[in-house]
């Protein structure tokens, strides 16, 4: 019967969308009118493919656009019912994502109220459609009277960022304004909405790749909807990830539990990042009639083991916090993750990629998804699969006193439900969270703590009841955490759980160089603020708004202190000018503030991955700097901007996260040194250290060779001797190298601090562009040589280089040497040079590289008598 294949199983997206506000405030009339309207999308977002609102990305437009986010929007759309369809047994409307607070009508008919932005809706609409032109719309109330309507009935309650009324309305938190993004309210349809035909379908499958002794075991369990009839089977076939099938078993559809278990003998198993391969399993199920589909689902699984071990630390109080995959500790370094765009429809998969390469890219191992935003597209997971990039996934509640009143509970039942069926086969998922920082407000309201009765706390109900059941029914494979932080004798605990280290930046704002003080077991977040690049600023500014004090700079700075008032320039300031002499004009305040965030970010992921320590002594097992990315043009803790393009503080990041990392810290004349390795052997490797005066004139050098441990931290000595034991001149700075086989694999260099204090030489910085390649040069020492190439990002930048060092880096076609500056400290931007092609001249030869990033060649002229040569 090949004409019935498509009436079997059809699936049409809905087209043709308009949108209007019949009660659109008179200033806004046009917006009254029908719209055509992209589905799916946000009221925004069409707002401002029509012109009727200006971008709220740029200067002060966020307060204009208020209006859109405060008034009532319908949607409509009509589509065409055949008689074909209407003989089908079921007829469904299926609605991916309503934001936030909608009314459901099809032909007049009200079908559906929702008001849980994260539920997946699917709807029997046969007794209500006629073969011909059927109408459905979406009407869609503003959410703030809607939340303050229940606020009203259930009683303020206390949150951190955003109208409190929020905690009462499921829709993405931060939408509500966060101290790093903007008030953009949005409405819509924000995923699909389709109409399905069909007479029975797959309508869950979970499918866990298990490993164990004897090889890895799929364990597939099935239900349909529809009508089964006899004869009907599932048809199952597990593929290898080059492609050849591994297994397979054809199910009876029509009778009993749909079950199978096939067993892969000697699986390829799947790796976080850095610690081996990704390979991918290739799960196909079809649900079939007479040789004809009637469905099908496709899977990639990876196979793998994942535990959250807190064992006992040696000679330490407390428990570890340990990511265990495969039987393998993981440092878990890596970032917080939010949304890219408050319009979310503006995020491609092509973005996910990009953004989560970049990730990859500096060595990051783990990506939490962070409670006050979305459960992301699905290409963000498959992406995080594809890499190896962990993820640590918070359920969708934070800073907040959440409510726990019979329709609340059932709400976010079903939103949990939903969420963990769909994500729940992907490999990388490594933990379910229960919210953000919710027991800390709740501490800070005397609603939870040692001696506290916990029916203060009603959210309790949610994060240790409600949501653990769910992912033990659905999801018992991977571990659950209450919240985040949580897991000590209260939040700030250093000992047990995860923690949030915000004594830097906020709290008593402890110099950055502290943060080994304020170390967790696990550090889930801490950061420090820093501008956008130049380029991301040139767009959201006008000239006369380009100056640290603008109204428009410190809009674009959401941070605020805890009564609301805007502190983020205050903070930027105080923590700049512990550092740097006040800056000359506003392009050197962007370098320097960006300059300290990544000092910041060097100190941290020092003093954390330097604890982790070795076999039974993991005292820290994690790092994740707030924040990896931005959402809108701002000021932030983001360390790659919402251009995409990455501040200093990411290639402080990477460095330090390298999977063989020289590290150090300077306290005063003072230098102590280790090795941290994510390698799963030991390394043989050599270590040289140069001390030079600020001038560049050397004053030691010594070159020993050592071993990196195995997955542990090495401290380093010299001759046998504790390096502690070498001392630097006040005004001196210090290089130690790391070289395996010849060619540097790190480095680390110890500047004076503060060094305000010192009059740092000018560097004589040099840049020259040549067939495709810039080239850097410095005379002197140079710390923090920036290369700002407009919207272009380099493979590698914010560089300390020694004497003579040059460093060649490889540009696209389209980028030139009038669109290049560097600068460093103690040097202006300096622009680059094109230099004609000499093809005479010998190729240069690298003698450094990151371990694992793309190649950056660099030669080195180096200090009269140092140890160091071409390899």
């Amino acid at each position: 019967m090949p004409h019935a294949i498509p009436l079997l199983t059809t699936r049409t997206p809905l087209t043709g969308w308009t949108l209007r506000a019949p009660d659109a405030p008179a200033p806004h009339g046009r917006a009254r009118d029908w719209l055509e309207a992209t589905v799916p999308g946000t009221v925004h977002g069409d707002l401002l493919r029509h012109g009727l609102i200006p971008d709220p990305y740029t200067g002060l437009n966020e307060l204009d656009v208020q209006w859109v986010g405060q008034t009532a929007w319908t949607y409509r759309t009509t589509f065409t019912v055949t008689p074909e369809q209407l003989e089908s047994p079921h007829l469904d409307l299926c609605l991916g994502g309503l934001d936030t607070v909608c009314t459901v009508s099809l032909n007049g008919a009200v079908l559906l109220r929702s008001d849980n932005m994260f539920v997946p809706h699917r709807l029997d609409i046969r007794p209500h459609v006629h073969a011909g032109e059927n109408t459905l719309t979406l009407h869609f109330e503003p959410v703030l009277p809607h939340g303050r309507a229940l606020e009203a009935r259930h009683g303020q309650r206390a949150v951190w960022n955003g109208d409190p009324s929020r905690v009462y309305v499921r829709k993405a938190q931060y939408h509500y304004g966060w101290d790093w993004g903007p008030v953009i309210l949005t409405a819509g349809p924000w995923k699909d909405v389709t109409l399905h035909a069909y007479h029975v379908r797959l309508d869950d499958v979970h499918a866990p790749l298990t490993v164990g002794t004897d090889g890895a075991r799929l364990d597939l369990t099935a239900t349909l909807s529809g009508t089964a009839a006899p004869g009907d089977t599932v048809h199952v076939t597990l593929c290898a990830p080059d492609g050849h099938e591994v297994a397979r078993a054809v199910l009876d559809a029509h009778a009993g539990p749909l079950q199978a278990s096939l067993h892969v003998p000697d699986p390829e198993l799947w790796w976080p990042r850095g610690y081996g391969a990704q390979p991918l399993y290739t799960l196909h199920v079809t649900l079939e009639r007479g040789g004809v589909m009637l469905d099908t689902l496709t899977r990639r699984l990876g196979a793998r083991t994942v535990e959250l071990r807190q064992d006992p630390v040696a000679d330490e109080p407390g428990t570890s916090f340990t990511f265990v995959v495969n039987g393998v500790p993981i440092f878990a370094g890596g970032a917080n993750w939010i949304p890219e765009d408050l319009l979310l429809e503006r995020v491609t998969p092509e973005q996910y990629r990009d953004r989560l390469q970049q990730a990859a890219d500096a060595n990051m191992v783990m990506i939490r998804v962070w409670g006050g935003g979305i459960y992301e597209h699905d290409a963000f997971y498959d992406t995080c699969d594809e890499l190896g990039l962990l993820v640590w996934q918070d359920f969708l509640f934070a800073c907040g006193m959440y409510p726990a009143h019979p329709d609340f509970l059932a709400s976010v039942q079903a939103e949990a439900q939903a969420a963990v069926r769909r994500l729940r086969h992907h490999a990388s998922l490594a933990l379910w969270c229960g919210n953000n920082e919710d027991y800390q407000i709740a501490e800070s309201v005397g609603a939870s703590g040692p001696g506290v009765d916990p029916g203060r706390f009603d959210a309790l109900a949610i994060y240790e009841r409600l949501l653990p059941d769910v992912v033990q029914t659905l999801h018992p494979e991977v571990p659950y955490w209450p919240g985040s932080p949580s897991g000590g004798v209260a939040s700030h605990d250093q000992t047990a759980g995860d923690r949030h280290t915000w004594e830097i930046w906020h709290g008593v704002m402890a110099p950055h160089r502290d943060y080994g003080r304020y170390e967790g077991r696990f550090v889930s977040e801490f950061g420090l603020q820093a501008p956008p690049s130049l380029h991301v600023i040139d767009r959201f500014t006008r000239p006369e708004d380009r100056h640290a004090g603008s109204r428009v700079m410190e809009h674009h700075n959401k941070a605020a202190d805890p009564q609301g008032r805007p502190d983020g320039a205050r903070r930027i300031a105080a923590y700049l000018s512990d550092t740097f002499a006040p800056p000359r004009d506003f392009g050197e305040y962007v370098y320097a503030t960006r300059a300290v965030q990544a000092d910041a970010m060097t100190s941290a992921y020092r003093a954390f991955r330097g604890r982790w320590g070795r076999a039974g002594a993991r005292a820290v097992s994690g790092a994740l700097v707030w924040q990896l990315n931005d959402c809108w043009p701002v000021t932030s803790w983001a360390v790659i901007d919402s251009g995409g393009l990455p501040k200093p503080a990411y290639h402080a990041i990477r460095r330090e996260l390298a999977p063989l990392a020289v590290q150090a810290r300077r306290d005063g004349e003072r230098l102590t040194a280790w090795i941290a390795s994510s390698l799963s052997a030991d390394q043989p490797a050599q270590v040289h250290l140069d001390v030079l005066t600020l001038g560049g004139e050397r004053l030691q050098t010594h070159a020993w060779p050592v071993t990196a441990a195995a997955n542990a931290v090495t401290p380093l000595d010299l001759a046998g001797l504790d390096l502690g034991d070498v001392t630097l001149p006040g005004a001196g700075v210090a290089f130690l190298r790391l070289h395996v086989d010849g060619r540097e694999r790190s480095r680390a260099a110890l500047w004076p601090e503060p060094l305000k204090y010192h009059d740092l030489p000018d560097p004589r910085l040099t840049a020259t562009v040549t067939a495709g390649t810039l080239t850097l040069r410095a005379d002197g020492p140079a710390r923090g040589v920036w290369i700002d190439a407009g919207a272009h990002a380099p493979r590698d930048n914010h560089l300390d280089l020694l004497p003579g060092e040059t460093v060649t880096l490889p540009l696209p076609a389209d980028v030139t040497a009038a669109s290049i500056t560097v600068r460093a400290v103690g040097s202006g931007a300096v622009q680059a040079q094109d230099l004609p092609v000499r093809h005479d001249a010998p190729p240069q030869r690298p003698t450094h590289a990151p371990l694992t990033a793309p190649p950056v060649l660099v030669t080195a002229a180096a200090p009269t008598g140092s140890d160091q040569g071409a390899p």
